[in-house]
């Protein structure tokens, strides 16, 4: 499920647009403010971004600029300022789209669909953060940029990992799953080998993915 981050101070619209997107199965994080935006962006994976310009403490060409030095995010801005010097300066920021208010909500949910169907074709990885990339179609995990050779094993904890972000895993769950193909037992023994394996090939200081939960088993933090 996309989440999408709608930037827009104007309380009734907000909702309004919320909803319309909650109908079409999109996750949805709501913020009034550059500020609120930004905790929200911190905690969240937002897959997409409507952006009003004209915001309580700021404009939202300043949150896009923000946006763009932390992640390749899609935005689309969704604002009265309907002249041609404040469009350009939207597109120039790197904004997928500009659209000026009144709106047709049909047109923007197709917009929006078009722009998450371009982004996925344009980035086949399933897991990107601009460090760690990885193709499941293709097996492939790069690391800064470099292909990293991973064993079956470290490839699906690094699957399964990447498929439950931020939720707990347990021994008994991760031991459950990596029961392979010929039957062969993994303990938690092996377990903690294979994944003290990924890490060492994944992480670097500033690049932290799994945590142990002592007594418990391990989280993706990434």
């Amino acid at each position: 499920m996309k989440r999408i981050l709608v930037i827009e101070d104007d309380w009734n619209l907000n909702q309004g647009i919320c909803y319309a997107l909650q109908k079409e199965k999109y996750a949805l994080c709501s913020a009034h403010s550059i500020k609120e935006a930004k905790e929200i962006y911190q905690k969240e994976d937002i897959d997409l971004i409507l952006l009003d310009v004209n915001l309580p403490d700021g404009e939202g060409f300043s949150f896009c600029k923000w946006v763009k030095k932390q992640k390749e995010v899609p935005v689309l801005f969704l604002t009265a300022r309907d002249l041609e010097e404040d469009a350009l300066k939207g597109y120039e920021l790197g904004a997928e789209d500009y659209v000026t208010k009144p709106f047709s909500m049909k047109i923007l949910l197709k917009k929006i669909n078009v722009i998450l169907k371009r982004i996925k074709e344009r980035n086949p990885f399933d897991f990107d953060d601009g460090f760690l990339k990885m193709n499941v179609e293709q097996a492939k995990v790069t690391v800064a940029g470099e292909l990293c050779l991973l064993t079956p094993t470290e490839f699906r904890l690094l699957k399964l990992f990447i498929e439950h972000k931020g939720q707990l895993l347990t021994y008994e769950v991760l031991l459950d799953r990596l029961w392979d193909g010929n039957g062969q037992f993994v303990d938690k023994h092996t377990l903690a080998v294979n994944i003290n394996r990924l890490r060492g090939k994944i992480e670097d200081e500033q690049h932290k993915y799994i945590s142990n939960v002592y007594g418990m088993g391990y989280q993706w933090l990434g």
